[in-house]
């Protein structure tokens, strides 16, 4: 599966973005989704991951309650809706994709063998 990150951009404190990633090359559906970020000089870090539809979605406690994830099989799209953005929020987001993970280990990042190439997010003071 291919994967294609969009929506980035910069925005002010305490606004909304919605970042997209289409995939191209096989279905979602089968797949466990997740986005992780990066920000300047620090390790990519989870924030959120949907092991398969209508499953339990997860949240790192930092996005908890702010953010969403959102899968649509039929657009072959997952979505990161993110309100009440904070400057802590800035780093670069990617979307991931995987196969083979399991519930416990949806937040590592080393579970997931597919990833797009990063979205900015800017969140200004």
């Amino acid at each position: 599966v291919q994967l294609q990150a969009s929506g980035g951009g910069l925005v002010q404190a305490g606004g909304s973005l919605r970042l997209s990633c289409a995939a191209s090359g096989s279905t979602i559906s089968t797949y466990a989704l997740a986005w992780f970020r990066q920000a300047p000089g620090k390790e990519r870090e989870f924030v959120a991951a949907n092991r398969n539809s209508g499953g339990v979605r997860q949240y790192s406690d930092s996005v908890r309650g702010r953010f969403t994830i959102i899968r649509d099989n039929a657009k072959n799209t997952v979505y990161l809706q993110m309100n009440s953005l904070k400057v802590e929020d800035t780093a670069v987001y990617y979307c991931g994709a995987s196969r083979t993970v399991i519930a416990s280990t949806l937040s590592n990042r080393g579970a997931f063998a597919y990833w797009g190439q990063g979205t900015l997010v800017t969140v200004s003071s």
